[in-house]
């Protein structure tokens, strides 16, 4: 009788990667309103746009390391919210940028100043959403995370509005959620746990997690999930809700897979970094990722490209290229705002 062999290691990392490689595909599929953009898009209108908003992007992190995980905030919260079109920079009463979800959002004044460059090498050419795109490309190659090409072609919405921006997940919803979140937007379950890994790097506020510390689901107990040793630290660190904490508690200026292994060790500081590593869809791409820095590294580019694909505006009906990323171009005539699904 010929006896069942168990799986070695190696195959199951390689069904893992053929698993990886089949699901990104379909998240690729679901965007394709997105095939329009192209490496290429600003090769002959303004063929140093790039190297004019890599070398901003540098400026700033070297003055402020902390402005680097703000700017990939900031495109996450602009992409959740009608997609990857700029709304959440518009500036006015009632959008997007004012909402209460928004309010600890950074970044802003970089991406001003360089579409302000960009206005002057190349007047209404490149779009905010592309700007915010590629910025967020550069800010993690900056920080140790990996390389992509950045698809443009993107046009800036007309509409942003703060009682939208509710829908943007801030650390209090259940995987379910989470993957219907994802899903509705084209990505998938990939997408959710490597796109987490953005948490590698940057912080939060204490606010965000004070319920975890004394009050969790109205025990007046702490998250019986918290590490005891964690839960000391962070009730000494956040004492007041305006305080910041790092969202790696082990390294966090480096973008690594340090995120993964805190997530092991039951050291995830959001209730939803924690639920990733509970929950079972979601526990063997953690542990798979926390070992694999290079599949994690190469998958973080490929869902960085599926998130900033989501729901992007390629056609002059519902988007324009902003001369100001705050305001949407003066128009003499009435523009109909359309209204997505």
């Amino acid at each position: 009788m010929m006896m069942m062999m168990k799986p070695s290691i190696s195959l199951l990392f390689l069904l893992f990667v053929i698993y990886l490689a089949v699901v990104s595909a379909r998240g690729r599929l679901a965007v394709s309103p997105a095939e329009s953009l192209t490496i290429s898009y600003y090769q002959k209108s303004c063929p140093n746009a790039e190297a004019i908003i890599s070398r901003k992007v540098n400026q700033w992190i070297t003055l402020d390391h902390t402005i680097g995980p703000a700017i990939m905030r900031l495109h996450f919260h602009d992409c959740a919210v009608r997609g990857c079109d700029a709304s959440i920079l518009l500036n006015h009463t009632g959008s997007e940028r004012h909402s209460a979800n928004s309010k600890t959002l950074r970044g802003f004044q970089v991406i001003d100043q360089i579409k302000a460059e960009l206005e002057k090498a190349c007047p209404k050419t490149v779009s905010c959403a592309d700007i915010l795109s590629a910025a967020t490309r550069d800010a993690t190659v900056r920080l140790g995370g990996p390389f992509w090409e950045v698809p443009m072609g993107r046009k800036d919405g007309l509409v942003s509005l703060a009682t939208e921006a509710h829908i943007v997940p801030m650390g209090h919803e259940s995987i379910t959620q989470l993957i219907e979140f994802y899903q509705a937007r084209g990505l998938n379950i990939v997408d959710l746990v490597v796109l987490s890994g953005a948490h590698t790097i940057g912080r939060s506020t204490c606010e965000s997690l004070q319920f975890r510390l004394y009050n969790f689901n109205g025990t007046r107990k702490p998250d019986p999930s918290i590490n005891w040793k964690y839960l000391n630290y962070l009730r000494r660190k956040c004492r007041w809700s305006s305080e910041f904490v790092e969202l790696d508690a082990t390294t966090p200026t480096v973008f690594d897979t340090a995120y993964y292994t805190n997530l092991q060790k039951n050291m995830g500081l959001l209730s939803t970094d924690q639920k990733l590593f509970s929950d079972a869809r979601t526990q063997p791409l953690v542990t798979t990722l926390a070992s694999q820095p290079y599949v994690f590294n190469s998958q973080f580019a490929v869902s960085m490209v599926n998130l900033g694909n989501v729901q992007v505006l390629t056609g002059n009906r519902e988007g324009e290229i902003r001369q100001n990323c705050n305001l949407v171009n003066p128009r003499r005539h009435p523009v109909v705002k359309y209204h997505r699904p």
